[in-house]
């Protein structure tokens, strides 16, 4: 198992939405920059949600002009409704992703919106993305478990995922909380290989019981060659407070390579990238 694997750094947005920090905005624009610098072709900057749900991203209006952009690297934001759009698009994004749930619980209570009300008004969103130029990303969150509602079912995580995929360019499946294994990974993909084309679909795994790892080797195992991780381990787990989240970027990177695959990411560069922010969080 060789060839080349796409890392999406999620730190500087979904990273540090979970710090209880807030870091300035000129350091986030060089954290970007570094992740960039270091070979990290997908950088996703900030989020356009209200500034009063997400203090530590309030900056998104600032910092997405401010960070100076390498050739070739994407920058998605996340926005959330069409206003968010429009914000994104007046600080001249690119590229942005949108957040959906397969939990009703977790859909309500994250983004207070049904799955069909967030589904249908994504649909919208990027519908106007693209005819901007924009690429697309959409996330499934609470693939593999969610923390009000337990197990999902599978068939609504393919409901959503499918439903993402016919406006997005990508959909990246989330194990929100940590608890998906192995053999949940093959279940859950393989699933939605029987419906969407593998080079659409990434995995955003979460270290909070250890398993990270492994759950890359069973996607990598089915064909998935894009996946998620955050500089440091950014954001913990907002449900296991205490407790690892994000899959550390560098850990990521580190196994893939030892495994033969290539990221195009230096690890020396994504340190220094990694103990710039963690400076600041530490400060």
């Amino acid at each position: 198992m060789s060839g080349p694997v796409t890392v999406v750094e999620v730190g500087p947005r979904d990273g540090l939405q979970n710090e209880s920090r807030i870091v300035a905005t000129d350091i986030k624009a060089r954290f970007v920059e570094m992740l960039a610098d270091a070979g990290l072709p997908v950088v996703e900057v900030t989020s356009f949600v209200r500034p009063q749900s997400v203090p530590q991203l309030a900056d998104a209006d600032r910092l997405l002009p401010m960070a100076t952009r390498r050739p070739g690297v994407r920058y998605p934001v996340l926005v959330p409704n069409m206003r968010g759009l429009e914000r994104a698009r007046a600080a001249g994004a690119d590229a942005v992703a949108l957040f959906a749930a397969a939990s009703e619980t977790f859909s309500q209570r994250n983004i207070g919106l049904s799955i069909d009300r967030s589904l249908a008004g994504y649909a919208e969103v990027a519908a106007a993305a693209r005819r901007d130029g924009m690429w697309v990303r959409g996330y499934v969150s609470t693939a593999f478990g969610c923390p009000y509602e337990g197990r999902v079912p599978l068939e609504q995580v393919e409901r959503v995922a499918v439903a993402l995929a016919e406006s997005c360019d990508q959909v990246s499946i989330g194990d929100t909380i940590g608890v998906a294994a192995p053999a949940d990974v093959a279940t859950v993909i393989g699933r939605l290989l029987q419906r969407l084309d593998v080079t659409r679909l990434a995995l955003h795994l979460h270290d909070t019981q250890g398993r990270a790892i492994e759950n890359a080797a069973a996607g990598l195992e089915l064909g998935i060659t894009c996946f998620d991780g955050a500089a440091g381990g950014l954001g913990g787990c907002p449900f296991a407070p205490g407790a690892p989240g994000n899959l550390a970027t560098e850990t990521l990177v580190e196994w893939l390579h030892s495994e033969g695959y290539e990221t195009g990411v230096d690890l020396t560069a994504l340190a220094d990238a990694t103990t710039l922010i963690r400076t600041a969080l530490a400060a």
